[in-house]
């Protein structure tokens, strides 16, 4: 799989961008600020319709405009695809793919796949739970990707059950202050929490299963690709924690263990059955203590846990192991994602940055970002974009310099 053709408007400091693109490597050269970065966040959203840089989309829409566009024709085992986003301030992004309007834009998914390592992503390491959530969603959602829409399921039901939670908590709080008795409102939420609580363990259970099974399947390649990055170090292992606690076998979440078939239908009985145990806790609390938006992915490093305990240099390359990880997962299903490397190799040390050169070299198509060309490997012969951001009068703008091949002047 590679990206043919790229093109940007008014996507972050881009007011206009196209570039045609080929296999093996590509670098885009330029300081700090100048708007390198933007191409690659723009081609990882049309990948997981999402930023691995801010939460919502209004940054990514250009200051003093009210749409962004991006679009890439990706070309995957001599099939050739042409996916268009539009990004619309205050109102529903709109997608299209051959020029054909989509009825919703997680229809694009799984056209363009992508594995971006980033700075940021040292937060799979060392930030919270939430990111190493996002982390296995994106990449399950990448190899299946109708489970988007499970995922779009469940946040709904979710959303809908803690305001049911809220309210039935504030209920029961006014009536233990006045006549005893929860009110209408009250007794209505409480009388609906139950539908909701199917709803919540139907689509729940489907997500928490896709993510067992792609802990299983990712957990040797995450093994192998931290050996080849720290192989003085301890070994590097995954294991996926629920919040449905000791409702769950302890072996149902070892790596280990090989999924079934019955396991979607097993785990909503068990979430129900945890639902049940939880829900006075709930309510007074009045937030959903159960599901897969409260799991972790337990990251060790031998006996002992990454985060908190491992050096800057092991949580590095435990990072750049998920995302190598997740690479190799994508290859084994017959697929060959772009790898994209966000300004990455200057953060690593000469070890590191020829591991990761060495799984570049064998990429189809690698985008790379570096400030200067020194901080791309030597051996990784590229085709260079510099990129140059000027301040106008409306807004700093970003433009691309004359391509040159690697080890020329441009």
């Amino acid at each position: 799989m590679f990206v043919r053709a790229l093109s940007l408007r008014d996507f972050r400091s881009w007011d206009a961008l196209g570039l045609n693109l080929r296999p093996g490597c590509t670098v885009f050269v330029g300081p700090n600020g100048h708007g390198k970065t933007n191409v690659l966040e723009a081609l990882g959203y049309l990948s997981t319709l999402s930023s691995h840089r801010v939460s919502s989309d209004a940054p990514l829409i250009r200051t003093g405009t009210a749409q962004a566009f991006a679009g890439a024709t990706v070309v995957n085992t001599g099939r050739e695809l042409t996916v268009d986003l539009e990004l619309n301030e205050g109102k529903s992004n709109r997608a299209r793919i051959n020029q054909s309007p989509t009825r919703r834009p997680r229809e694009i998914l799984g056209i363009l796949q992508t594995v971006l390592f980033a700075p940021e992503d040292l937060s799979l390491v060392r930030g919270d739970p939430g990111e190493r959530r996002r982390y296995l969603d994106e990449l399950l959602t990448s190899r299946i990707p109708r489970m988007a829409a499970v995922r779009a399921d469940y946040e709904r039901v979710l959303r809908q059950r803690s305001a049911l939670l809220k309210t039935a908590g504030g209920a029961l709080r006014r009536s233990s202050r006045g006549s005893g008795q929860p009110g209408e409102d009250g007794a209505s939420a409480l009388a609906t929490l139950e539908v909701w609580d199917g709803h919540l363990a139907a689509h729940g259970a489907q997500l928490l299963a896709g993510r067992l099974h792609l802990v299983h399947d990712l957990a040797p390649h995450l093994a192998e690709s931290y050996q080849s990055l720290a192989p003085e170090s301890r070994p590097a292992s995954i294991r996926y924690r629920s919040s449905l606690g000791s409702s769950l076998p302890p072996e149902f979440t070892e790596p280990a263990r090989v999924p079934e078939s019955g396991d979607i239908a097993f785990l909503e009985e068990r979430f129900l059955q945890e639902l049940s145990v939880m829900r006075s806790k709930e309510i007074e609390r009045g937030v959903c203590l159960v599901g897969p938006h409260r799991d972790d992915l337990e990251l060790q490093l031998g006996d002992t846990p990454a985060k908190g305990f491992a050096s800057h240099g092991e949580s590095w390359s435990f990072a750049l192991s998920l995302r190598l990880a997740g690479f190799a997962l994508l290859r084994s299903d017959g697929s060959d994602p772009v790898l994209m490397l966000d300004d990455v190799f200057a953060e690593l040390d000469r070890k590191r940055r020829r591991a990761l050169a060495k799984v570049a070299l064998d990429a189809e198509q690698v985008l790379i970002t570096a400030a200067v060309p020194e901080d791309v490997p030597e051996e990784l012969d590229a085709v260079r974009f510099g990129v140059e951001a000027r301040d106008t009068e409306r807004g700093r703008i970003s433009h691309i310099l004359e391509e040159t091949e690697d080890g020329r002047d441009g």
